[in-house]
């Protein structure tokens, strides 16, 4: 009987020592992720957390996108900085997206690659590892990512280890939630503030050339743009030519131009849309593929510059990473390429009135000039206009020059002879 309850009190003890560890770890787990705003922070915590409390080899967190539908690694306990935001799982996909269709953990204790839900990523270190624990992370009870925890070594999971990772994935989805929220108001801010540089630099009585140049830089700084570009179209010759972009790359910068329907920049100015790509190294209708990989580019944003449906040029934003473009992404761009597209538009018809007036004024020099000479040669205005043409190609000047001359000679010789 003695043997009994010495038997109950101690096991009373352990599950007592449990539960005070648990809601310790719940404690820090809340105090780490409680009022950071930084989602990157928030996950690299989580990450940390979640490894030391299972002890785990590796954590990987992936998060839905905003149209609930794929998967995307976010996070990682050992650095995978080229595949975050590059793998993706649709639900259902693999036990990652099982557990996230499904809302319900997984818990494997050795062999986890041999399970018909298991999906092989070959650039993934973990997919040899043995164990693996998959929760789901939870907000308002929705299922917006999922934990996975992993050991290379075989590993029985605890029900206490499960019920503690299920808990963490209820709790830390909140913060998560936060922190996203955050980064969509900020990104919402830094556009509304860009789109008013934007304006402001339009109406700024600037240089086209300076117009262009300062759009790029804050358009890719609002894009978070690994390079972003304006290239306009040549009419006569039907091509795409870059004319302005932030980047320091010679090789992007004298990359050849492109035909009208060519590639995805030409596509998207013939067809009068966006059109975006997850990754340009391996679409086939991308036309320089190795430049792309040479300059680490990956996804691209290409926008027409339209002025009512009239094409002028397009404006492309480039990713390092894979980045499915949202659709608040697109409008965002649009309006860039739409206020660019207007000052471009309306420098070339001044550009042309200056000419057509230019031009204005060298007709009445000229015709001033033959006037002078028919007076003072006695000759007829076809060969006044001739001597005016060889001299200006004897002495290589312009017909505006060869008028002024002769002008000003005959203003000397009037002031001569009244003296």
């Amino acid at each position: 009987m003695k043997q009994n309850s010495r038997v109950s009190a101690a096991a009373l003890q352990r599950a007592l020592r449990d539960k005070t560890r648990e809601a310790e770890i719940l404690h820090r787990i809340s105090e780490t992720v409680s009022g950071n705003l930084d989602l990157d922070a928030v996950l690299h915590d989580i990450v940390e957390v979640a490894t030391e409390v299972t002890n785990a080899d590796s954590c990987l967190i992936y998060l839905l996108n905003p149209r609930r539908d794929e998967l995307i690694l976010r996070a990682s306990k050992n650095p995978h900085p080229k595949l975050i935001g590059r793998i993706r799982l649709g639900l259902g996909e693999g036990i990652t997206g099982w557990v996230a269709q499904q809302g319900k953990h997984v818990a494997i204790a050795s062999n986890a690659s041999d399970d018909s839900r298991f999906k092989v990523f070959h650039n993934l270190p973990e997919d040899r590892h043995q164990a693996f624990l998959s929760v789901p992370i939870l907000a308002k009870r929705e299922v917006i990512g999922v934990i996975n925890v992993q050991h290379k070594q075989p590993h029985r999971h605890h029900p206490d280890e499960v019920a503690l990772m299920t808990t963490m994935g209820r709790q830390v989805g909140g913060a998560i939630e936060t922190a996203r929220l955050h980064a969509e108001i900020t990104q919402k801010a830094r556009q509304v503030e860009t789109l008013s540089q934007v304006s402001a630099t339009i109406t700024s009585g600037r240089l086209l050339e300076e117009v262009l140049h300062l759009l790029v830089t804050m358009t890719a700084e609002m894009m978070g743009s690994a390079i972003c570009s304006i290239m306009l179209l040549d009419p006569e010759h039907d091509e795409l030519r870059i004319v302005a972009t932030q980047s320091l790359s010679e090789s992007y910068r004298k990359k050849p131009n492109l035909k009208v329907g060519q590639s995805i920049s030409g596509r998207a100015l013939k067809d009068r849309r966006p059109i975006a790509v997850l990754d340009v190294t391996k679409d086939p209708g991308y036309t320089y593929p190795d430049l792309a990989r040479k300059e680490g580019l990956c996804s691209l944003l290409s926008v027409p510059m339209l002025v009512k449906n009239k094409p002028v040029g397009v404006i492309n934003s480039y990713t390092a990473h894979e980045h499915l473009f949202t659709a608040e992404e697109i409008k965002v761009l649009q309006a860039v390429a739409n206020q660019a597209a207007i000052t471009i538009e309306n420098t070339s018809l001044m550009e042309k009135s200056f000419e057509m007036q230019e031009a204005l004024e060298v007709r009445k020099l000229v015709e001033r000039a033959k006037g002078q000479l028919m007076r003072s040669k006695h000759i007829t205005e076809e060969d006044a206009f001739r001597i005016m043409q060889r001299q200006s190609m004897d002495t290589r000047r312009s017909m505006r020059d060869i008028a002024e001359a002769i002008l000003l000679a005959g203003d000397l010789d009037k002031r001569v002879a009244k003296k």
